[in-house]
């Protein structure tokens, strides 16, 4: 079980995860409004591209199956998802990538997204942080600079 402020920070962090589609869209955007510069070397310390990929594809395979948010996933193709998420995630940490969409509050305006999702959503991201073998350090690093979006993506309080 993880510790309760590593659950505080990924829910904070994260959640910008659960808008599925439009995550997609609108999470580097947002990021690249708000965020502050990626902490050095935080990108290879996610194994890089390759690093990231597995990830994002542990991520949405585990998301899509939860009981409780799952169904915010259903009309989301996962191999889109996951090429979108690997590339906000790459760009936020520093990488090469290059990620655009929609400003966050709009994408999930519509969405009725509650905390209870938003908790749901961050433990399955930490679960394959885990499984990916992310040490916590550099997973508080990657959420750090997700941490801006959470405010736009509760929509239901």
């Amino acid at each position: 079980m993880a510790h309760p402020h590593t659950l505080i920070a990924l829910a904070i962090a994260l959640s910008g995860l659960l808008s599925a589609p439009a995550f997609a869209q609108t999470a580097a955007a947002q990021a690249a409004a708000t965020a502050t510069t990626a902490p050095a070397g935080l990108y290879q310390a996610l194994g890089e591209k390759p690093g990231i990929t597995r990830l994002m594809d542990d991520f949405v395979n585990r998301v899509v199956k939860d009981p409780r948010i799952g169904g915010h996933f259903k009309d989301v193709k996962p191999a889109a998802l996951k090429e979108s998420l690997t590339d906000q995630i790459c760009q936020l940490s520093g990488g090469p990538c290059k990620y655009e969409g929609a400003d966050m509050k709009s994408a999930h305006a519509d969405m009725d997204i509650n905390k209870g999702h938003f908790n749901a959503l961050v433990e399955v991201l930490q679960s394959a942080m885990d499984a990916q073998g992310i040490p916590f350090a550099q997973q508080n690093r990657l959420l750090a600079l997700l941490a801006p979006m959470h405010r736009d993506v509760i929509t239901t309080r």
